[in-house]
Formats: C-alpha cells, structure tokens, sequence
C-alpha cells in the first residue's frame, strides 16, 4: 500500500493514541464542520445575534416613537388650540382676513 512504511510508522508513532481514534477523528472533524462550514454555523449565528439586537433597539426605538405620536394625537384632538396651530402649519388654513405667506 505505502512504499516506505517505515516513515509512516515513524509519523504514526508520533501521534498521541486517543487522535489515532477513528470515532475521535470522526467527532473533530464533525465538530469542526458544525462549527464553521454548516448553514447554521457559529459565524452565522453571531451575525444573527447582532441583527436581532438591532432589531430590538429598532423595536424600542419605534415604540417610543408611537407613544410620543399617540400624545401628540390626543393632546390635538382634545385641545381646539393646538388643532388650529396643526391645520394653519400643515394644510396652510387660514381666516379670511388673513394673508398666508410661505417662507421656505
């Protein structure tokens, strides 16, 4: 099978026993597969890691938002003020005295 079987011997020799172990060789090597090369390797599972933190600030972010919105909403449609404030800034309304000019 080898030419020089002497050498390999010598190689072998080296090599601690429990490596020598196929089911050991076998587990390593499976480990090693899993751990980078499979779809759902411990690369990817750190990239997912980091997306689901942004997703969660994005989330907190994003709730904080609609509660301020919510606010806003009831304090427009509870006080006729600040709706007249909203509707002459948004929509340009104005009293029929009055002359609007748009600075931008």
């Amino acid at each position: 099978m080898f030419k020089n079987p002497i050498k390999w011997n010598i190689l072998l020799k080296d090599i601690p026993k429990p490596i020598k172990n196929k089911y050991v060789v076998v587990t390593l090597v499976f480990v090693f597969w899993m751990m980078f090369f499979d779809k759902n390797s411990m690369i990817a599972q750190f990239r997912l890691q980091s997306t689901l933190s942004d997703l969660q600030e994005n989330k907190a972010y994003y709730e904080q938002e609609i509660q301020q919105i919510e606010q806003d909403d009831k304090e427009l449609f509870t006080d006729d003020t600040k709706k007249e404030k909203f509707v002459r800034e948004h929509y340009y309304m104005k009293k029929s005295d009055e002359d609007v000019f748009i600075i931008e």
